[in-house]
């Protein structure tokens, strides 16, 4: 019998008719092989359209610059915090750090696994009657694609002046009450990797609410150079600004864009319908009104501590000296198998199962005011995003997986279930 294929968590891949391979062959026989051109203005007017509300885009070089030109937009500066959720990847909080600011973590609402209002509205009092100022920014996530409340953290938001940049890096196409993720706060933050909704290789766009923003983010994105007839600069600028090249690839992946949700959202439903009668294994829907807008990112599940895994027992036995996923970088072997907040062994069991058998699947985002670079940061939490850590597991959710991957990846769960 032949091997069977690996199935990967989450690849966007190239469209149909190649319109990738066209752009770039463009921009190379004009020679625009630069960080500007036809190509990014293009994909930025097609971004516009699609995010729709009158918004501006620029495409950066990664989600994070993003995060990054949006933070300093808002006039965050050394010493300043932001309001940010926990449950997310690296990329909402490391921005902060860059500018000398305090990241306060807001901890997640069991429904939506995203920022939670209550929690929110008492760190800004909290933080106001502490420092004596009300925090920069707040920075809500959609976790996995799922949208976060906008009504009620916007409604905070405006209550106390405080402006919100919208993390949609996973959320692209993701909307609530059928408006786009990412153009209700002053800033919204795309992210175009390779494992995202459609992928430009690498890169990232930041949606602006006027010419003005759009204007002072394509300074900082170009090293804020003035017009003079010679490089003058008077403020400190980035070299963020997203090549011509990647934005061939996104300008052909816009025309799959709409189709690359579609699948993930027929995914999940195929998730959904098979986890339904496996005891102990819960599929992540959400709430009503935000099922109806996820792009379903990623597709998720939590396993009851109650289920028992083949190689349970053996669990964070070995030392793990690689990085789970194949994350780029040099990965420093660690030193011990156990951390203070980690996947529970019937999880842990079920990840290591399913990579034997050819199907890979991650734990959930570790929050981030349990990471050690994050240690003493201050956190308003219900410990609801640790909980799910210890029980959440991402399943494969891409473009690329079929109907009959789902059906091997569900067998393979429950052939692991004792």
């Amino acid at each position: 019998m032949s091997e069977r294929k690996r199935i990967y968590l989450c690849l966007a891949h190239m469209s149909e008719a190649g319109l990738e391979q066209k752009y770039i062959k463009e921009a190379f026989d004009t020679n625009w092989v630069v960080p500007l051109g036809p190509n990014v203005n293009q994909f930025e007017a097609e971004l516009e359209a699609f995010v729709g509300e009158n918004k501006r885009v620029v495409a950066l070089s990664c989600g994070t610059a993003a995060v990054h030109l949006a933070l300093i937009n808002c006039g965050v500066k050394a010493g300043d915090e932001v309001l940010v959720q926990s449950f997310t990847f690296c990329a909402s909080s490391h921005p902060i750090t860059y500018l000398g600011a305090k990241p306060v973590f807001v901890g997640s609402e069991a429904d939506t696994w995203n920022m939670d209002p209550v929690l929110l509205e008492a760190a800004i009092i909290d933080r106001k009657a502490k420092t004596g100022k009300y925090p920069k920014a707040i920075v809500p996530v959609a976790l996995y694609g799922m949208p976060y409340d906008c009504s009620r953290i916007m409604a905070i938001a405006d209550k106390y002046g405080i402006p919100v940049i919208e993390d949609a890096a996973e959320g692209f196409g993701s909307k609530y009450k059928g408006q786009v993720l990412g153009t209700f706060g002053k800033y919204g933050v795309l992210s175009f990797n390779g494992n995202k909704m459609i992928t430009t290789s690498g890169g990232g766009a930041l949606i602006a609410g006027s010419d003005e923003e759009w204007r002072e983010v394509m300074m900082y994105a170009t090293q804020y150079r003035e017009s003079y007839p010679y490089y003058q600069h008077e403020k400190i600028g980035f070299n963020y600004r997203m090549s011509n090249i990647c934005a061939g690839i996104g300008i052909g992946q816009m025309t799959v864009a709409s189709s690359h949700i579609a699948h993930h959202r027929h995914i999940a439903s195929l998730y959904e319908k098979a986890f339904a009668s496996i005891p102990g294994i819960t599929f992540h829907k959400g709430p009503d009104w935000a099922a109806e807008g996820s792009n379903y990112w990623l597709n998720t599940i939590t396993v009851d501590p109650s289920v028992h895994v083949v190689g349970q027992e053996n669990a964070y036995a070995a030392v793990v000296t690689g990085a789970v996923g194949g994350a780029a970088g040099v990965i420093h072997a660690a030193s011990s198998a156990h951390t203070d907040c980690e996947p529970n062994a019937n999880v842990e069991a079920l990840r290591v199962y399913l990579d034997n058998a050819g199907i890979e699947a991650r734990p959930l985002w570790k929050p981030m005011h349990k990471q050690p670079v994050y240690a003493g940061c201050d956190v308003y939490t219900n410990d609801v995003e640790e909980e799910l850590f210890k029980v959440g597991m991402c399943l494969p959710s891409g473009p690329c997986v079929s109907d009959e991957d789902v059906a091997y990846i569900v067998e393979k769960i429950k052939e692991a279930i004792l």
